[in-house]
């Protein structure tokens, strides 16, 4: 093996893609979910290229396995506790978390709304968990006459507040948000602090791609931060610079959706970096994981697939790609929250091994180790695959 195989990697989350319950999943609720694996039993879904990559090598899968992969293919569990963004991107960079962040199935209890209410001058509607496209449909026109903004959770650590454009003003929204990013500490520090912006019309409201995320910073240094001080880039597309705090990263690209993720992720690989491109692609935790929608889980998978051959044009001889996930989102699932399942990972480079089967592997933190082993440097967790692939 080469002393560094690998000059540049690009790691690509498919955000809530999982392929199967984890042992523990009945503890959280999800026992017998599986992101993946539902959504290609709803109808032939049409996934060739990541099918020749490996996909339905990982596990039985409504499309058939090929004899010839063309990547590295495996699984991994999550060795966190917890199930959403942060947990799954913050072990994948090494960081591995033994207390989950808190979360408020029953809504926020009076200690965090009453002093954000005396804060923002104004009281709030809501405080529940509810799924966000509902809860504007349900309380949107009540705030459009009170300009009481709408403060919701989910089964995730999130507190989220949705206000319409035309009645609070973005930088009025995120002065709340970055309040509530301030006073969410302790018992109540909570994974992320969300702005949701929705504009249009009572029957026909829609949240903007205006979001804004509000994290915490990692508790020790991750994959990312680690790679910067190696003066290695460190190139953040959509949402990954808000999940890190923006720590550890070189240059953040903004993107809003799938198709903006991946224009963004092309344009990365055709700079001259050397270290590091992390994409997140939103939609379909956001869009259709949430929202129960089979069918739009599947054309988001068809429409990732067709886009994949762009990435693999764009990478040099000498980059690598990595495809996996932070979590599941089971769109069948009688919720609309998160589901605990393993993480697919999809390895693939002009250079790496190809058919290699990297079996079950016992944390994601294995994705951030390999990443690091082949910058010449150890991150806290994970058991590196480097010599397998390379």
């Amino acid at each position: 093996m080469a002393a560094q195989p690998f000059n540049r990697v690009l790691l690509l989350v498919l955000d809530s893609v999982g392929i199967g319950e984890m042992p523990d999943a009945a503890k959280y609720g999800d026992a017998g979910s599986d992101t993946l694996g539902h959504t290609l039993a709803s109808r032939e879904v049409n996934i060739p290229n990541m099918r020749q990559m490996g996909i339905a090598n990982i596990t039985r899968l409504a499309v058939d396995s090929v004899a010839r992969p063309t990547g590295a293919y495996g699984k991994a569990a999550l060795a966190s506790r917890g199930k959403d963004t942060t947990t799954g991107h913050w072990e994948m960079s090494g960081l591995i978390l033994e207390k989950a962040f808190p979360t408020y199935p029953g809504g926020f209890p009076p200690r965090v709304i009453e002093p954000f209410e005396r804060r923002i001058g104004r009281r709030v509607l809501g405080n529940k968990a509810a799924s966000g496209t509902e809860i504007i449909k349900e309380l949107g026109e009540e705030h459009m006459r009170t300009g009481r903004p709408i403060v919701y959770t989910s089964a995730d650590s999130v507190f989220q507040i949705a206000a319409h454009e035309r009645v609070i003003p973005l930088t009025e929204l995120y002065r709340w948000c970055e309040i509530a990013r301030e006073m969410l500490t302790g018992e109540d520090e909570v994974g992320r602090v969300i702005a949701r912006p929705f504009v249009g019309e009572p029957g026909s409201f829609r949240r903007t791609e205006a979001r804004h995320d509000y994290a915490i910073e990692p508790s020790e240094s991750t994959l990312l931060d680690l790679l910067k001080s190696r003066t290695l880039d460190v190139i953040a597309v959509g949402k990954i610079g808000s999940i890190f705090c923006h720590r550890g990263t070189t240059e953040e690209l903004e993107a809003g959706n799938n198709d903006a993720s991946m224009d963004q992720t092309v344009r990365a690989l055709s700079s001259k970096s050397r270290g590091l491109i992390f994409t997140n692609l939103v939609d379909f935790d956001m869009l259709y994981g949430h929202r129960n929608d089979v069918e739009g889980y599947a054309r988001a998978l068809e429409r990732f697939d067709a886009r994949l051959p762009e990435i693999q044009r764009a990478m040099r001889d000498d980059d690598l790609l990595v495809i996996t996930a932070d979590h599941g989102c089971d769109p069948s699932d009688v919720s609309t929250d998160h589901t605990r399942e393993y993480v697919p990972i999809l390895v693939w480079g002009k250079r790496a091994r190809a058919g290699v089967d990297l079996g079950v592997r016992s944390t994601a933190a294995d994705i951030g180790q390999t990443i690091a082993e082949n910058f010449g440097f150890k991150i806290s967790a994970g058991t590196s695959f480097l010599r397998d692939i390379a």
